[in-house]
């Protein structure tokens, strides 16, 4: 009998010996790169409102001659020295608390993790207290040192109570040593608030979380302070997909788990460290954004943290445009905006019941 022929790859037609599931794959990348596109047309849109829409409306052409440095007046001096500051903060806090929330996730299997729900913004808040308190911390600055040394703290306790006992960092294990830390920082926090007057002058707006206490100066360095994070989260997307197959599965894939939990605590404390002390304890927008990222994306690490660098800030700025037009001239602080959204969330993603892994 014969033998049949064999054909090379590279003599087949175009589009011939290429395995199945490579069509799917790009379907599901176009749409995934369809979605970024109007994600980012969403951010464009709503920072663009942020700049429009405050205490009174300002027309677009103005807004246009501000940042071109065409026109003056007192509507240009507000786009310039307020709201585009303000919008500059949201999109960078935005960024930093996301992208945290979805490394806290990531690493510890658990999709009720946030930086706020695992004390992480407790801690940098109650550092940031304790240097106003104690040492005279005035300046945005001077909050820097303490929100990052805050942020480890916790992050550290947090991981070391939750993953105590024979079962290890179960997610609920994690969770409730979160809230349980992050609840009794928080007591403390309020109290020394209260009963020092110097302290609660100092920090009535930004314990609330708001993008208004960010001085325009402090854009510098929150800048680059994101950056750094975000560059880190991206860098160890590949072993953060590996960490999800579970720890000896990840190890057999040749990933470094301890060099991953190493990075990711370092990513997570300059982020949410950087977003504490420039515009307070804002919670939530970690535990959201990925949530949506992971159902438009699928599981995988990369276009996750993509679109949640698109997503986070556009939640965040958009609840802050709510909070200054719902009680217009007066304005609400963008962490209690965000509380009453995301409280609900994390109440129904408590009752699914998938809700315990990723």
């Amino acid at each position: 009998m014969p033998s049949t022929p064999t054909v090379s790859k590279a003599a087949l037609p175009s589009g011939e010996g290429v395995p199945e599931a490579a069509p799917g794959l790009m379907r599901v990348n176009s749409r995934r790169i369809a979605g970024a596109v109007a994600a980012l047309v969403l951010l464009v849109l709503i920072m663009t409102a942020s700049l429009l829409l405050g205490a009174r409306e300002v027309n677009p052409m103005i807004i246009i001659e501000a940042l071109t440095g065409a026109g003056t007046g007192p509507d240009h001096a507000a786009i310039i020295d307020f709201r585009a500051p303000r919008t500059l903060a949201g999109l960078l806090v935005g960024i930093a608390l996301g992208i945290s929330g979805a490394l806290i996730q990531a690493l510890t299997r658990n999709p009720l993790a946030d930086p706020g729900i695992l004390g992480v913004n407790s801690g940098a808040a109650f550092a940031v207290v304790m240097g106003v308190a104690f040492f005279g911390a005035r300046e945005m600055g001077q909050f820097v040192f303490y929100s990052f040394a805050g942020a480890l703290l916790a992050v550290t306790v947090v991981y070391f109570l939750g993953s105590r006992g024979r079962s290890g960092g179960t997610p609920i294990k994690l969770t409730l040593a979160g809230i349980a830390f992050g609840a009794v920082l928080s007591g403390i926090t309020q109290g020394f608030i209260l009963l020092d007057e110097s302290t609660f002058n100092a920090m009535r707006f930004w314990g609330a979380g708001s993008l208004a206490a960010t001085p325009s100066g402090a854009l510098g360095w929150l800048s680059g302070t994101v950056l750094l994070g975000v560059l880190i989260a991206l860098l160890i997307s590949r072993s953060l997909n590996a960490t999800a197959l579970g720890d000896d599965q990840a190890a057999a894939m040749g990933a470094h788990l301890g060099r991953t939990r190493v990075l990711v605590v370092i990513a997570v404390t300059l982020l949410c460290g950087a977003a504490t002390a420039a515009a307070g304890p804002i919670g939530f927008i970690g535990l959201m954004v990925p949530h949506i990222a992971r159902w438009i994306s699928g599981p995988d690490q990369r276009w996750i943290l993509l679109y949640t660098i698109l997503l986070a800030p556009s939640l965040l700025v958009g609840s802050d445009i709510v909070g200054r037009l719902i009680i217009r001239p007066d304005e609400l602080q963008v962490g209690i905006v965000t509380a009453f959204v995301g409280a609900p969330v994390l109440i129904w993603l408590v009752r699914r019941k998938s809700a315990s892994t990723l």
